[in-house]
């Protein structure tokens, strides 16, 4: 067995933002082991561990050298090589010389008619001390941050500065530098309580040395630490902390060594909305809120101190007076909202700008209200629905120019439900305001209200409209008005509610109430775009429900505009293959899309001549297919694509005994061109349920 070592690197920096540390441990393990595996180093377990002020990786059972290894290089051709009299020529004595070969050595292999020279060499293996310096130059380098910096002149680019480095092969120093720090064994402990000048031994021993000095580096064991000391504060105090992981995630890459604290506020704030007491104590301050076993807020929270226990008092009195200044400026903006009168906000929408080219928010208000009341008439909404939705649509965008969602942007929509209640609207009203931003996110809610379904929907696609009408449609990475999220939340709606509505419809209807002279494409441009894009969309939703590629390639082939009748024809279809008769009507499909595919389309004529089918398989398959073309309409109008599947199957002994008796590419074109204007016709029976031909049996 190889020998081995442990290998430890610590890139010691100024404190990096929470955010950046999970993703940036995924790509050092990522990258590290894709290095170490491109060098041929072997090793036991890479482990990589994150705080503030470091970013490490730890690799267990390194070996200490390459293996050795052989490859084949290629030399001269075999023609080239000699010379009428066999001696070896020029090319070949050079190619010998800069690998260190004789002639005699040298193998032949034949490469596409032609015989080349070939040698197997030995190549030994390199220390991998020597090999070190370049692997994590390299895979550091790699490393993504979304804001990386520069500082001093130093070309790198980071999350944040770098202040030391330690780079050690078992017990040994690496010679090497990064961004002009060179290597050494010297780490940093807890920027108040540990050593600054902590030498470390040797890999093994870095995390207890650490550990001594008041970091705990492995983020595994603080996020446990955390939430026990989290329950324990919050269970000391009569209350609990609900799951939260987010928050704790981003908490756990705040602290080195993590020391829970409870703290309080003024019982008189707990009158406020809830929402508005725990988004400043979440958002803003990293604080957990408390709860009775009722799950009422109390008028407690948890913070997570980067220190040890001393002093708590001190430090909870601290933060309790951050949280009051907060909270005081909540219930200042709120009671000055609740004075303000609703129906002047709406008009100073007026005075905000939705977008340069599309106007203000006011005048999308006015959009998204007809479109939402056609939403609502397509749906069959009654007047009371009706009402209501045209109302929220009206209310949904005023308290974005309320003091609080200025203050506290991540309350819109919910701060604008408690108005709509403080100001007497109808509970349902209120409910559709909130909803109308729902989903925010992917496995968020989803609107549970006629009137939030409608707003909803409206919003969304007014946006989707107005963008893709200008021009402005996503392109790979960039979606800076989070078009792909708007689309997803609009086809999860669609498909949970059963919505049977056309797209076309709605795109063509909002279009024609865009200001005039914005749009840069046609109103046929806009709807070509977004059913391309929705149809990406349902197609990345089918796959996430387990449908099979095939299926999803072969309805999506005939998208449409109705996003509900795509999962009709899906669940048809995979209810149909588990027919005995499908396997044999796809392979017939598959065969006659094979020959049209060979055929020339426009030799073919406009439409099949009775009078040249001359033998009885193509005129029993004829005669059939216009009994099953019939039947096939009327399964369509009704929408009742099983039947469709399942008449487009009665075709399939005709189809077996057209093949079977009869040779379709015949002499005689003109025979040769009706029998395959026949299978074109059997094709396009199935063409507005999809491509059929795209199954894979």
């Amino acid at each position: 067995m190889s020998e081995r070592k442990d290998f430890l690197l610590e890139i010691g920096t100024e404190e990096i933002p929470a955010r950046f540390l999970p993703p940036a441990l995924k790509q050092m393990r990522t990258l590290a082991s894709e290095a170490f595996a491109s060098k041929t180093l072997d090793y036991q377990q890479i482990e990589v561990y994150a705080t503030p002020r470091r970013l490490t990786l730890l690799v267990k059972g390194l070996i200490i050298k390459q293996p050795d290894s052989k490859t084949e290089i290629k030399g001269p051709a075999l023609k080239s090589s000699y010379d009428a009299d066999g001696a070896p020529t020029k090319a070949l004595l050079g190619f010998c010389k800069g690998h260190g070969l004789e002639p005699d050595s040298l193998r032949q292999k034949e490469i596409s008619g032609n015989i080349y020279l070939f040698a197997d060499k030995e190549i030994n293996g390199q220390p991998t001390v020597a090999v070190l310096p370049e692997l994590v130059n390299n895979f550091i380098s790699k490393i993504y941050f979304p804001k990386p910096m520069r500082w001093g002149y130093q070309e790198m680019r980071f999350a944040r500065p770098l202040r030391w480095l330690i780079v050690l092969f078992g017990d040994d120093v690496v010679d090497m530098e990064i961004a002009g720090i060179k290597a050494d064994r010297i780490s940093r402990g807890h920027r108040t309580l540990g050593s600054q000048q902590i030498v470390i031994d040797n890999p093994d021993s870095y995390l207890p040395q650490l550990a001594e000095n008041f970091v705990i580096c492995d983020q595994q064991q603080r996020r446990q630490i955390i939430w026990q000391q989290i329950n324990h504060v919050a269970a000391s105090v009569g209350g609990h902390v609900e799951n939260d992981e987010e928050l704790l995630t981003e908490v756990v890459f705040i602290v080195e060594l993590p020391t829970a604290l409870v703290g309080k506020f003024e019982q008189k704030y707990l009158q406020l909305p809830q929402e508005l007491i725990i988004t400043p104590m979440r958002e803003h301050q990293r604080y957990f809120p408390v709860y009775d076993q009722g799950g009422k807020l109390l008028p407690l929270f948890i913070t997570v101190r980067n220190g040890d226990d001393n002093y708590l008092e001190t430090v909870a009195a601290g933060n309790e007076k951050v949280l009051r200044s907060r909270l005081a400026d909540a219930e200042f903006f709120w009671h000055e909202d609740l004075a303000a009168d609703r129906e002047a906000n709406i008009e100073r929408l007026s005075s905000v700008v939705f977008h340069e080219k599309l106007g203000t928010l006011r005048q999308k208000v006015t959009r998204v209200g007809e479109l939402a009341t056609l939403i609502a008439t397509k749906l069959n909404y009654d007047d009371k629905d009706l009402w209501q939705t045209q109302r929220a649509a009206l209310l949904a965008k005023a308290d974005l120019v309320s003091n609080v969602v200025y203050e506290f942007p991540e309350l819109q929509g919910i701060i604008g439900e408690y108005y709509a209640l403080a100001a007497g609207e109808e509970k349902l009203v209120a409910q559709a305001i909130r909803e109308h931003y729902l989903p925010r996110f992917a496995g968020d809610l989803l609107p549970q209200c006629n009137s939030g379904i409608a707003v909803s929907l409206a919003d969304k696609l007014d946006s989707l409209i107005c963008f893709f009408a200008i021009g402005m449609q996503p392109t790979g990475s960039q979606d800076p008005y989070a078009l792909r999220r708007a689309a997803a939340g609009c086809t999860q709606i669609i498909i949970k509610n059963n919505l049977d509505i056309s797209l076309k419809e709605i795109i063509e209807f909002d279009y024609q109430l865009l200001p005039k002279d914005v749009a840069s494409a046609s109103m046929e441009e806009c709807c070509s775009n977004l059913s391309d894009f929705f149809r990406q969309r349902v197609e990345n939703y089918l796959d996430e429900e387990k449908v099979t590629y095939d299926i999803i390639n072969a309805v999506t082939a005939k998208f449409g505009d109705n996003i509900l009748d795509v999962l009709r024809r899906v669940e048809a279809l995979r209810t149909f293959r588990q027919q005995p008769g499908f396997a044999p009507l796809m392979a017939g499909f598959t065969r006659a899309a094979n020959l049209l595919r060979s055929a020339k389309s426009s030799q073919l004529p406009a439409d099949i001549d009775d009078q040249l089918l001359k033998e009885e398989a193509e005129k029993q398959l004829y005669k059939q297919l216009l009994l099953v073309e019939t039947d096939v309409k009327s399964a369509f109008e009704q929408k009742n694509y099983l039947s469709v599947l399942n008449h487009i199957g009665e075709l399939t002994p005709f189809i077996d005994g057209f093949f079977t008796d009869l040779m379709v590419l015949t002499d005689d074109l003109a025979l040769r061109n009706n029998r395959v204007a026949l299978l074109k016709r059997i094709i396009a029976l199935s063409a507005s349920f999809g491509d059929l031909t795209k199954i894979v049996i």
